[in-house]
């Protein structure tokens, strides 16, 4: 008597359980100016909920935040005329850690801690806002020119979402 076999006969192949998910990233020049500062935090709102988190989520109105004053700080304070800035965001799946950069072409450095404002200030609260909602943050030298700050948030899992993040 022939044998058959079914397709739960066959041999599964092995899952690679831990294999490491490679990060997801983002990167985008923007012209130096209040427009490609909203246009960044635009497309960095987009970006998350491409990977997974809504508008509405902690995780990706935080990162929009960031982006924002950490965009508006290169427009305003790190602005070379004739040079862009540049966004590049990255997630890190298994530790869950999305890293904000914003590179510009200036090299002054903002504070390590920012100065406290003053409460008749219209403005000056863009690092405190990044130092309260970070996870960490700080500023690299940027090669051949210029400074990257960055920040990290740590985000909630992903809800699920029925589909492959970026896809």
């Amino acid at each position: 008597m022939p044998t058959t076999t079914t397709p739960d006969d066959d041999p599964k192949p092995e899952k690679a359980d831990d294999a490491e998910p490679e990060p997801l990233v983002y990167t985008q020049r923007f012209t130096s100016s209040p427009k490609g500062a909203r246009l960044a935090r635009k497309l960095a709102a987009r970006r998350m909920e491409e990977w997974g988190w809504p508008p509405a989520s902690d995780a990706s109105r935080t990162v929009s935040l960031l982006v924002g004053e950490l965009a508006a700080n290169a427009v305003r304070h790190g602005r070379v005329p004739g040079r862009d800035f540049r966004l590049r965001l990255a997630c890190e799946a298994r530790t869950r850690v999305v890293r904000i950069e914003v590179s510009d072409a200036s090299p002054a450095r903002p504070p390590a801690a920012p100065p406290p404002p003053s409460v008749d200030d219209d403005s000056g609260r863009g690092l405190l806002l990044v130092e309260t909602f970070a996870a960490r943050w700080g500023t690299v030298p940027r090669d051949p020119v210029g400074k990257t700050v960055w920040a990290e948030v740590t985000t909630e899992p992903r809800p699920p979402s029925g589909r492959e993040p970026g896809a």
